[in-house]
């Protein structure tokens, strides 16, 4: 049972299959992954008809993402995959009824560096389009950080982060009118790093 469910969804987000299995995402038919490494977060969508897309800065993630879209959907274009930084992604303003962001934005440098590629997905998406944001915060471990600056933090598990917290992504919801479709939820593991999932919908 299990490797029929590997074999159906990949080693998917558990909230991004949770998400799934609630259909939020039926009705979408362009779909990217933002920050797609090796892809493991759209399978689900190349075997089932969606126009999927993926941007990463790494170019060998890029080339293993086409491989595995010639062989999982041989009509879903290549070029649909391309190397590009978020904050200058290279598709038209309204494009997209899905963005998936798994575990990129917390690599910002600063915050004018989030805001810009916050805004950029939300450039590409349609009007009604979901957000699917996964990211590191400092929600439960506030006193367990070291703040070196702009929002970049030391964790407790060594690795320096952007951090945002629920005020931040609470005025952001606000600022892009926006609305949450799921609850924001966070997962602390063991006290050295929180894991954010924010599901917003553009208006």
């Amino acid at each position: 049972m299990s490797n029929t469910i590997k074999s159906d969804f990949g080693n998917i987000d558990i909230y991004l299959f949770d998400q799934l299995l609630k259909g939020r995402y039926d009705n979408c038919k362009n779909i990217i992954d933002i920050g797609c490494g090796g892809g493991r977060n759209i399978v689900y969508f190349l075997k089932n008809g969606f126009n999927v897309y993926g941007i990463d800065q790494d170019a060998a993630a890029i080339e293993a993402v086409k491989a595995m879209s010639r062989q999982l959907s041989p009509a879903n274009p290549i070029e649909n995959f391309v190397v590009s930084t978020v904050e200058e992604m290279p598709f038209p303003d309204s494009f997209f009824d899905l963005a998936i962001c798994s575990a990129v934005l917390h690599f910002a440098k600063d915050p004018t560096h989030f805001d810009k590629m916050l805004r950029s997905i939300w450039r590409v998406l349609k009007p009604g389009g979901f957000l699917f944001a996964r990211l590191a915060s400092d929600i439960g471990i506030e006193t367990l950080i070291k703040d070196i600056s702009n929002r970049r933090y030391l964790l407790p598990d060594g690795s320096q982060r952007f951090l945002v917290n629920q005020q931040m992504l609470e005025n952001y919801t606000k600022e892009l009118n926006a609305e949450l479709y799921e609850p924001i939820k966070t997962t602390n593991v063991s006290n050295i790093r929180c894991m954010t999932t924010w599901c917003i919908r553009k208006a």
